[in-house]
């Protein structure tokens, strides 16, 4: 038998299914400021509902009521833990960006960058970096031809994936030496950026970030996470060397060859040392030579003085992230 809960739900997504069948010949239009949603087009009518920003709309009508532009849309609101409910009501019609709006992919993308920088203000706004998130997502769904749409559709996959992330990493489960002891990252809007824009700077970023999915939560004086991730890092910059974060994957591999070199004594095992230690080395100077712009040629440079010097790089108790 269907579990009572199990009906509702059901129910709930066959609603929500029907009414988006329904709406599905309209416009698609997104708020890029908060709104209340009104029963009927009057600021002192009942409220059904608040339109946030980024949220995915269906534009029923517009009309223009005692010189007040009004916008008639159908939503589906997520209220908690609660099914996801559809709305229909009236909204400030000047806040609701459509593609047929002039410049409409500009006026979502400054609206995303300003919700953006609200989430790193320490002051800003809650939930801002959620807003910026789906706001950025609707311009590369609305405007698909836009100049910005991928970089667009990087940006909604980054503040996600960043948003998990602090969460996945948070947890006990991220202190145990092997990734699979940890819930993954939601992989999915980084690999549609990787599908959509292969080859440019934005699939490159994505999948740098995907190897955040590989790293050990801890190493725990053991050196196979780092001889494994420091060839993850060297293979991302040679697959990707034209990426923003190539000479930063070089250091991240120079750098677990330099902590090798002091695992390796702890180990008494002083070949395997002197060899992490040349390979270190020459991972740094690769990123002289090739990326001198930037703060990791001087960073690359000091690593190599300290290995040069003999100086100790890692500790058990460092780190590994």
């Amino acid at each position: 038998m269907v579990r009572t809960g199990q009906l509702i739900g059901m129910l709930g997504i066959l609603v929500v299914g029907a009414a988006a069948c329904l709406a599905a010949d309209k416009e698609h239009g997104t708020p890029v400021q908060e709104s209340p949603i009104y029963v009927s087009p009057d600021l002192r009518a009942s409220r059904v509902g608040t339109a946030t920003r980024g949220l995915d709309t269906f534009l029923m009508e517009r009309s223009t009521i005692e010189g007040k532009p009004w916008a008639h849309v159908m939503v589906t609101i997520q209220e908690g833990l609660v099914y996801p409910k559809q709305v229909t009501g009236w909204v400030d019609g000047r806040y609701v960006i459509t593609p047929s709006i002039p410049n409409g992919d500009q006026i979502i993308f400054g609206e995303a960058q300003d919700s953006e920088r609200a989430s790193e203000d320490r002051n800003g706004r809650k939930h801002a970096g959620e807003d910026a998130a789906r706001l950025y997502y609707r311009l590369h769904e609305y405007f698909p031809t836009s100049p910005l749409a991928a970089e667009a559709l990087w940006h909604a996959a980054d503040l996600r994936w960043q948003l998990e992330k602090a969460g996945v990493f948070s947890r006990p489960s991220a202190r145990e030496m092997s990734p699979d002891a940890r819930s993954e990252i939601d992989e999915g809007l980084m690999k549609e950026v990787e599908k959509k824009y292969p080859h440019t700077r934005w699939s490159d970023l994505a999948a740098y970030a995907l190897l955040d999915n590989k790293i050990c939560g801890q190493w725990k004086g053991e050196t196979k996470c780092p001889e494994k991730e420091s060839e993850m890092y060297e293979r991302y910059a040679h697959e990707h060397p034209q990426s923003p974060k190539a000479s930063e994957a070089l250091y991240n591999a120079a750098w677990r060859q330099a902590a090798l070199v002091d695992m390796f004594k702890e180990l008494h095992q002083g070949d395997k040392a002197e060899k992490a230690k040349r390979k270190a080395i020459e991972i740094a100077q690769e990123i002289s030579g090739k990326y001198p712009d930037g703060d990791w040629k001087p960073r690359a440079a000091q690593l190599t003085y300290v290995l040069q010097q003999g100086l100790t790089t890692y500790t058990a108790e460092k780190s590994s992230r």
